[in-house]
């Protein structure tokens, strides 16, 4: 398969406004370098050591996001140049954040990862936490934390169904939050390669593809 035919596919498919994420984890620099020469810039991955990895050999004006779960103490190794951290999804992790952000003299975009499925596998806030989070202002003490928006997964399944409604109830998320965020608070990270076409139905403003651009992972 050609990874550069695969980019420019789908750049043609997507609507105006909605951005193209390479979900590059698990594959190999050389895969992204092919990406990258094609025109694609930001890229996804999901362990801060091999996105540290990565970063140290690829170009500088790679836009590198976070994707995957996010340990508190991994947070110093992406701290210094992550462009969006989309998997914040716990106060402790916003400690961790802002605490290394800090550091680095940085203030880091973040999205909210909010949990909509059945299926306890997979991570996010809890949303009545989460507003009541926002609501008590736990983010005012926070300036080295820019919120950009919400990231969220449907369930994996066949059902189109259970799909719309995960993607419709992460839309109702994004919008009610946006009235504490304001105009900042404009990126709403929702499908993949199995399910972007119905995201893009229900207002997404990211499409983070990984296998459809790549292939299968190479663990």
């Amino acid at each position: 398969m050609s990874i550069k035919r695969e980019i420019e596919r789908l750049r043609a498919e997507l609507p105006a406004g909605v951005k193209l994420l390479a979900v590059s984890k698990f594959h190999p620099v050389e895969a992204l370098r092919e990406a990258y020469d094609a025109g694609q810039r930001a890229f996804g991955e999901s362990r801060p050591q091999e996105l540290k990895a990565k970063q140290a050999v690829l170009p500088d004006d790679i836009e590198w996001h976070m994707i995957g779960h996010l340990q508190t103490n991994k947070v110093k190794y992406i701290a210094p140049y992550v462009h969006l951290i989309e998997s914040l999804d716990s106060e402790r992790l916003a400690e961790a954040i802002e605490k290394e952000a800090a550091k680095c003299d940085r203030t880091i975009d973040c999205l909210l990862e909010i949990h909509v499925t059945a299926e306890e596998s997979k991570s996010g806030w809890d949303y009545a936490r989460l507003k009541e989070f926002v609501q008590g202002g736990g983010f005012d003490a926070m300036p080295h934390i820019r919120l950009r928006g919400v990231m969220g997964m449907a369930t994996f399944t066949d059902d189109e169904t259970t799909v719309r409604g995960d993607f419709q109830r992460l839309k109702e998320c994004f919008d009610e939050l946006k009235k504490y965020f304001g105009a900042e608070f404009d990126t709403l990270s929702m499908g993949m390669s199995d399910d972007y076409p119905i995201a893009i139905e229900y207002g997404t403003t990211e499409v983070r593809i990984g296998s459809t651009i790549f292939g299968a992972r190479e663990y």
